[in-house]
């Protein structure tokens, strides 16, 4: 196994060996070692999505040239579907390039296609590939993932709401449900109060990604949702779809979710310590929250790290810390572990890093600390 890491790492000869291995059940005659070869002599410097390629352009050079009679061949990979639970970066990653087989050779067979997707979905994943098949066949695939919505299957069910994002990570986006949602608002009304949790996840994960486009619309339809449907199932859908309008500091956002009254709290003797740390070093950060009001009041208390970037700026990042009950006059300590480490999606640099503590999204109180390299 190669040395590098993340994911990337197993996109190599081996995995063309295991699917080679599996391919030959139906086509004795597939060249695995000539395969293998090839991606081990293609692959080195590449990253995730290029060496899947590299893999999906082995297959289709080695596959039967008839697409439909390729598709026949690629589904004795597949194997058995996925229980809840069992996620596809652990059980069936070397499947990546079966379906992204599809999504490059697929689109002048669309139904065909729709048809291996739904298979793959079973035991994989195929939220990456449906996504050319929205775009250039619209019609025809928004009726199936109309009709996947109501399946049986979560996995198949899950397809439905996660292909059909318009911010979905590591994808292309889909600019026209950014401009306009309601299609995709259509299908996740079907799975607001979806049983499994597989599911649940990617509806709130669609209607977040629906709030940094259309804020309003995804309020109205959450809050119609807690009214229509006042399921536990529905309720964990709505918290964390709301999650990017209630760090922003959203209030309406905030009040649909039970918090009240910001405006009477205050914090006290906010402490970050150190005050000077380096990389890897590990924060300390300690404050009272007390409730001045006459009435109790359930509140929301996050904190906020603004990072220095390159060019001097500062970015905001949002932090869960806590959600309090506190009665009239009550005050409470609060103490949390911050550790200060390079991560894949952030990069640190030097300097003064301001630290807020907010409550219901209002800053309440600032400390400092700054960071050596």
């Amino acid at each position: 196994m190669s040395s590098e890491c993340g994911l990337k790492k197993h996109f190599t000869g081996e995995t063309a060996t295991i699917l080679g291995d599996r391919i030959q059940a139906s086509l004795p005659h597939f060249d695995t070692r000539g395969y293998a070869a090839e991606v081990d002599r293609r692959v080195p410097g590449l990253e995730l999505k290029d060496r899947v390629l590299i893999l999906t352009e082995g297959l289709r050079s080695r596959l039967p040239e008839s697409y439909p009679k390729a598709l026949e061949v690629l589904g004795s990979t597949l194997g058995d579907e996925l229980p809840e639970g069992r996620g596809m970066f652990t059980a069936s990653w070397f499947l990546m390039p079966v379906a992204r087989y599809v999504e490059e050779y697929g689109l002048g067979h669309p139904r065909e296609s729709l048809d291996f997707l739904e298979a793959v979905t079973r035991c994989h994943t195929a939220e990456y590939a449906i996504r050319p098949f929205i775009t250039e066949h619209r019609e025809l695939t928004m009726a199936r993932i109309r009709e996947w919505a109501h399946d049986s299957s979560h996995n198949v069910r899950r397809l439905a709401s996660e292909g059909t994002r318009a911010r979905l990570p590591w994808a292309s986006q889909l600019p026209f449900f950014i401009e306009d949602p309601s299609p995709v608002l259509e299908i996740l009304e079907v799975l607001r109060s979806d049983p499994s949790d597989y599911v649940r996840k990617s509806v709130a994960n669609n209607l977040n990604d629906i709030s940094k486009d259309h804020s309003g619309t995804a309020l109205a339809t959450a809050e119609r949702w807690s009214r229509e449907s006042p399921t536990h199932e529905t309720a964990w859908i709505v918290r964390h779809a709301l999650r990017t309008l209630v760090k922003k500091g959203d209030q309406e956002a905030l009040a649909l979710l039970g918090t009240t009254g910001g405006e009477h709290i205050r914090v006290h003797d906010l402490s970050v310590r150190p005050a000077v740390i380096r990389l890897g070093d590990t924060l300390t950060i300690r404050f009272t929250v007390e409730n001045t009001d006459t009435r109790p009041h359930h509140v929301t208390v996050d904190y906020v790290v603004h990072h220095v970037r390159k060019n001097g700026q500062l970015i905001p990042k949002v932090f869960k810390l806590s959600e309090l009950d506190l009665a009239p006059g009550q005050a409470q300590s609060l103490e949390k572990s911050h550790t200060v480490k390079e991560v894949q999606t952030r990069r640190y640099y030097p300097g003064e890093h301001p630290v807020d503590v907010q409550v219901n999204g209002l800053a309440m109180a600032t400390d400092r600390f700054e960071l050596l390299l």
